[in-house]
């Protein structure tokens, strides 16, 4: 009885092990097929790049994936799916535009400074550099409107008016002087000839040109006499042409030279005499190589003292006489 009991307990007792151990090992299983089952988590950092094949860049997320890993990617590397860094102008048109801004007020306060209000108006003429004319003379002849904008005055209008009233003047420069006054300063033409005409002198300055008459010569300007030439000769050099080789030729003469000459005589363009005082003359020539006629006629005249001819037309040859 006892053994027949207890064959039945331990029967039980089996009964009841297997059940739990199959349990237990159903749950073992069930974990097992779970984890088989579940998405393996991909790594992160230097141990996620570890296994890659060298040279391996990942591919770009898919515009439409909304993973955190993709949309922080994005974030921070800043391109695009071309791989381009995308521009970045608006902060540009908005530097643009508060630049304009700024730009268009001060243009138009500028505009209306210079010509519409009276700060930079001409007010004042100065003029400077005249010898024979006088300031209200060229000022006259300028005509400067007094009351325009400043920057409006026409400075080459200013400067043919000058010229084109005042025959005198051989160039005048025009500025301005701001805030409110024109500057003229003026280069009279140098008589270095005139040329007798009823009774009167016209003033002739180096270039030939006559451009004054005056009542009497003016003190040490020798005169000019054009004496007719040859035919062919009067038909090669004109009036203007010879006056402008005997200026050349009196502007050449050493000073001494040229406060004793009187007379400036052109027979030809190259037979040019001067006429000095004590009954002196000069064979000149023509107005070429004058520098050396000069330096010749200086050393000559201090040579031959007594000599009442010099000839200096062949400035390597010069040549003094007493008739």
């Amino acid at each position: 009885m006892v053994r027949a009991a207890r064959t039945a307990k331990s029967d039980k007792g089996e009964r009841t092990g297997g059940t739990g151990k199959g349990a237990a090992a159903g749950k073992v299983a069930a974990a097992g097929r779970g984890a088989g089952t579940a998405r393996p988590v991909r790594p992160r950092g230097a141990a996620g790049t570890a296994g890659r094949a060298p040279g391996h860049r990942p591919a770009a997320p898919s515009c439409g994936s909304g993973s955190g890993s993709g949309s922080r990617g994005g974030r921070g590397s800043g391109t695009g799916a071309g791989g381009t860094r995308p521009a970045r102008w608006l902060p540009k048109r908005r530097t643009l535009l508060l630049v304009l801004a700024l730009l268009v007020p001060l243009c138009g306060f500028g505009l209306w400074a210079l010509y519409g209000s009276s700060w930079l108006r001409a007010e004042n003429v100065s003029v400077g550099g005249t010898r024979v004319l006088s300031e209200k003379d060229v000022t006259r002849a300028a005509a400067v409107p007094l009351g325009d904008p400043l920057i409006s005055i026409d400075k080459g209008a200013v400067r043919e008016r000058v010229r084109r009233a005042l025959p005198r003047v051989r160039d005048v420069t025009v500025e301005r002087s701001w805030p409110h006054d024109i500057s003229l300063t003026v280069t009279e033409r140098r008589p270095e000839l005139v040329m007798e005409s009823a009774g009167k002198y016209v003033e002739v300055d180096v270039d030939g040109v006559r451009f004054a008459t005056v009542g009497k010569p003016p003190k040490g300007v020798p005169v000019l006499v054009l004496q007719g030439g040859s035919r062919p000769a009067q038909e090669h050099f004109s009036d203007t042409r010879l006056r402008r080789e005997a200026a050349r030729v009196a502007a050449a003469l050493p000073e001494p030279v040229r406060r004793a000459t009187r007379v400036v005589r052109v027979r030809s363009y190259d037979d040019i005499t001067l006429e000095l005082t004590g009954k002196r003359t000069v064979g000149w020539g023509s107005s070429e190589r004058a520098e050396a006629k000069a330096t010749a006629l200086t050393a000559l005249m201090k040579a031959a003292e007594d000599a009442t001819h010099f000839d200096v037309s062949a400035p390597s040859a010069p040549a003094a006489s007493d008739s």
